[in-house]
């Protein structure tokens, strides 16, 4: 624990710890309450899931933009803009659906809100990128397991709320904890010492191809590709097994492992390369999710799921080590929210292929071996011969193991 210590009195630590977990609630929560509040007015699945996929893709899309800007300036003025302008946006949006607009209006209303999303995540892991570098793997693991801790009580906080007094005001509870949030990391003093790096002005693909990046980005792209389509499976084992209520319990148990991994790993002082590592970690992650297909127990699922989960936290810890390392010092906010953007396509992806293969012949055991498939290949681009960082001879030696 001394080394979690060590991070916490760091100036500003606790408030992007705290306010990084409100700022990062509404990405768990958003999506879902606005699925259950347009299903709820317009009885229509279809267009809910539409609403809720199109706020999550221009959230995807909007924030290497806005890291790209706020790069440039500082992630300052970004997020004291967004804290204006999303409650008005979420607010147009309640009103849209609320108020039984068309279809394309919600839609519509969803795209402005997702693209307005504070961009507390990539900001957050920015400012962690500055810190002295010898704790700088134990504030990136707290970052990481209070990121999975994000995933466990935000769909908590909309059931909770949608069965309490309705979805509405859990999109309102989203905003107040965005806004606090956001407003707390561009007031903290870490922010108020922000000094852009300079640097010539360049394209818009330039941070996606610096040399390591491409491994890093195709590999966290198949891990997310996988964890899509265990987030699918879940539910549907649970469904299978006759127990539906289950399905929170497993993911929150999966959530819980990674917890459990991530606060394990972030104590530990590791000599191995970053590169060795991450491949490493995404191994043990292949490793706990290749058992699932073959289990028809809910309890037996829930066991493995929390085992297999140990190794997720510590598998992101070493991706967000190694992209601070990796992105040039003019980009490292934009970097951040690139990783962010593929994680979140690569998921849906996973999402609706697993969909599709529940759906067909293969069943939930289809779903869950895309899951284990997904790990396997992010291994497998690791291994892959690629392009060595120009930037001195200790990133060179980090990232080409």
């Amino acid at each position: 624990m001394r080394a979690y210590l060590t991070v916490w009195r760091l100036p500003s630590a606790p408030v992007l710890l705290l306010s990084g977990f409100a700022g990062r609630l509404p990405s768990a929560m958003v999506p879902l309450a606005l699925l259950l509040m347009v299903q709820q007015q317009t009885g229509s699945y279809a267009v809910a899931g539409l609403a809720a996929a199109t706020h999550g893709v221009a959230m995807a899309i909007m924030a290497p933009v806005l890291g790209r800007l706020a790069d440039r300036r500082s992630p300052r003025p970004v997020l004291l803009g967004q804290v204006a302008v999303y409650p008005v946006l979420l607010g147009v949006l309640l009103a849209a659906v609320l108020g039984d607009a068309s279809a394309p209006l919600v839609i519509a209303a969803a795209a402005a809100a997702g693209a307005g999303t504070p961009l507390v995540s990539g900001t957050v892991r920015a400012l962690w990128s500055r810190v002295d570098p010898a704790v700088r793997p134990t504030a990136y693991a707290l970052d990481a397991t209070t990121t999975e801790l994000v995933f466990v009580a935000g769909p908590t906080a909309v059931a909770t709320l949608t069965v309490l007094a309705g979805p509405a005001w859990a999109v309102v509870a989203a905003g107040v904890l965005a806004v606090s949030g956001a407003l707390g990391i561009a007031t903290s003093a870490a922010m108020r010492a922000w000094v852009p790096a300079g640097g010539p002005r360049t394209g818009l693909l330039t941070t996606v191809l610096a040399p390591g990046m491409p491994r890093v980005l195709l590999s966290g792209s198949a891990l997310m590709l996988g964890f899509g389509a265990l987030e699918v499976a879940v539910p549907a084992f649970a469904d299978a097994a006759g127990s539906p209520g289950l399905s929170g319990v497993l993911l929150a148990v999966w959530s819980l492992g990674s917890v459990a991994g991530g606060l394990w790993f972030g104590a530990r002082v590791v000599s191995v390369s970053l590169p060795r590592q991450y491949r490493w970690g995404l191994l043990g992650v292949t490793i706990g999710l290749v058992p699932l297909a073959a289990v028809d127990n809910p309890w037996v699922l829930g066991a493995l799921l929390f085992l297999g989960g140990t190794a997720i936290a510590p598998t992101l810890t070493v991706q967000s080590s190694l992209v601070g390392s990796i992105a040039p010092a003019r980009a490292t906010t934009e970097a951040f929210t690139w990783l962010s953007t593929i994680a979140f396509g690569a998921s849906a992806v996973g999402a609706a292929v697993g969909g599709a293969l529940i759906e067909g012949a293969a069943g939930v055991s289809g779903s869950l071996t895309l899951a284990a498939v997904g790990a396997a290949l992010a291994v497998a681009v690791t291994l892959v011969p690629g392009r060595r960082p120009v930037r001195g001879v200790v990133l060179r030696d980090t990232v080409a193991a």
